[in-house]
């Protein structure tokens, strides 16, 4: 019995320390038997929105993307099409080593704007008396806006999309995706230069009615 429990301590002891020779394997990408993968993380430089005009060379402003301190490769698609005006959505995607993609995106303005437009600034703030909420006005080029809250709503402030002034006091958001995801653009524009200036328009957006809205530069 004696010799029995030898054997039996010398065999556990054996694999023990044959155990003990197995070293632990801890490396940035792998800790024991657990592979460590990093998501693609994407930096875009410069502004999320860009325009440029009809037939010019439009020179992306750049992205970088990394995984961990491995630097990834970046696929952006579409092709830009500079000859024809129009809010393009630019993705940029990052793929790792283990095939873990991550996105973001840069929206580009392709735009013609004529003489008569193009000394026009339609800056600022406009109210919509029916909610009290203003829709703000930014010009990026010449007839080119990023508005915020294009539907006046109470909930939308944070809402942005682009709208356009090709000539004249004519008014419109061209077909986009908004900064909500959404597919949206704008019906029954009207802008009256006036002291106050007066615009409308009906805002598409899956989010919102389909009343023609009203606002007033303050």
């Amino acid at each position: 019995m004696k010799k029995t429990y030898a054997l039996i301590f010398a065999g556990i002891l054996t694999m023990i320390m044959s155990c003990s020779k197995d070293p632990i394997i801890s490396t940035n990408d792998q800790v024991g038997i657990s592979k460590i993968t990093y998501y693609p993380t994407i930096t875009v430089t410069g502004n999320s929105i860009v325009a440029v005009a009809n037939g010019s060379v439009f020179t992306d402003p750049g992205v970088k993307a990394s995984a961990g301190s491995a630097d990834v490769p970046v696929v952006t698609t579409p092709t830009l099409n500079t000859n024809t005006d129009g809010v393009y959505t630019l993705t940029y995607t990052a793929t790792n080593k283990d095939g873990f993609s991550s996105t973001a995106t840069r929206t580009v303005v392709v735009y013609t704007t004529a003489a008569d437009a193009a000394a026009h600034d339609l800056s600022g703030s406009y109210l919509r008396a029916a909610t009290g909420v203003s829709a703000i006005w930014t010009k990026i080029a010449l007839g080119v806006y990023v508005v915020q809250n294009p539907g006046g709503a109470v909930s939308g402030t944070s809402l942005t999309v682009v709208a356009i002034n090709p000539s004249g006091y004519t008014i419109s958001i061209p077909s986009q995706r908004a900064s909500d995801g959404n597919v949206s653009q704008s019906t029954s524009e009207s802008y009256i230069n006036l002291s106050p200036a007066i615009y409308k328009w009906i805002f598409l957006n899956p989010t919102y009615g389909t009343g023609l809205r009203t606002f007033v530069k303050q």
